[in-house]
C-alpha cells in the first residue's frame, strides 16, 4: 500500500488516517525500537512517545514522501533519550521475534549474528535490509552521511561474514575442509 495519500490526510488532521498510518508502520517501528532498547517496557515507552509526538506534530511534516524517515528519526531519538536517561551503557538488544514464512536455521543464525553487532552497525543493517530503506534515507534517519552509512554497512557485512565462517569452521568435523 502506498502511504502518501494517507499521510496527506493525517497531516490535514484526519485522526482515522493517522491511526491507519500507525497500523501500517507499527511493526517496523517496534523492530527498530527493540534493536536499540533491550527491555520490552522501554520499547513500549519509546513507541508510545514516538506516536504521541508524531500525532502532535504531523502538521509540521513538510513532505509527505518523507514520513517514514521523519517518524523513524523521532523513534531513534526517543530510544536514545531512554538509553541515556537510564544512565547505563547500551546492552546488546535482542532482535524481536517476528513471524517468518520460513523457519530456516540459517536465517535464525543470521539474526542472532545481527543481534550481536554493535548498535551503530545493527541499526543500519535493520533499517537498510529489514525496512528496505535506501542508503540516503538511512543517512537522513540517523543524521549521518551516506558515506558513513556505506562504511557501517560494509563493516557489518564483514563482521557477519566472519561470524558465519567461524560457525562453519566449528561445525565441520576435524580433518574436513
Amino acid at each position: 500500500m502506498h502511504i502518501d495519500p494517507i499521510v496527506i490526510r493525517a497531516k490535514a488532521g484526519d485522526p482515522e488516517a493517522f491511526v491507519q498510518l500507525m497500523q501500517e508502520i507499527e511493526l517496523p517501528l517496534y523492530r527498530t525500537a527493540r534493536s536499540i532498547v533491550n527491555k520490552d517496557e522501554d520499547c513500549a515507552d519509546a513507541l508510545q512517545e514516538t506516536i504521541l509526538k508524531a500525532f502532535k506534530s504531523i502538521h509540521t511534516l513538510r513532505e509527505p514522501a518523507f514520513f517514514k524517515t521523519w517518524i523513524f528519526r523521532i523513534l531513534i531519538n526517543e530510544c536514545n533519550k531512554m538509553v541515556k536517561s537510564n544512565s547505563r551503557t547500551l546492552p546488546y538488544g535482542e532482535v524481536p521475534d517476528f513471524p517468518s514464512i520460513s523457519k530456516d536455521y540459517e536465517k535464525i543464525e543470521l539474526w542472532d549474528a545481527v543481534n550481536h553487532l554493535d548498535e551503530n552497525l545493527r541499526i543500519v543493517i535493520l533499517l537498510h535490509y529489514l525496512h528496505d530503506m535506501p542508503i540516503k534515507e538511512v543517512a537522513d534517519v540517523l543524521e549521518i552521511s551516506t558515506v558513513a552509512v556505506k562504511t557501517r554497512l560494509h563493516r557489518a557485512r564483514k563482521q557477519l561474514k566472519h561470524s558465519s565462517q567461524i560457525k562453519q569452521e566449528k561445525g565441520l568435523p576435524h580433518g574436513e575442509h
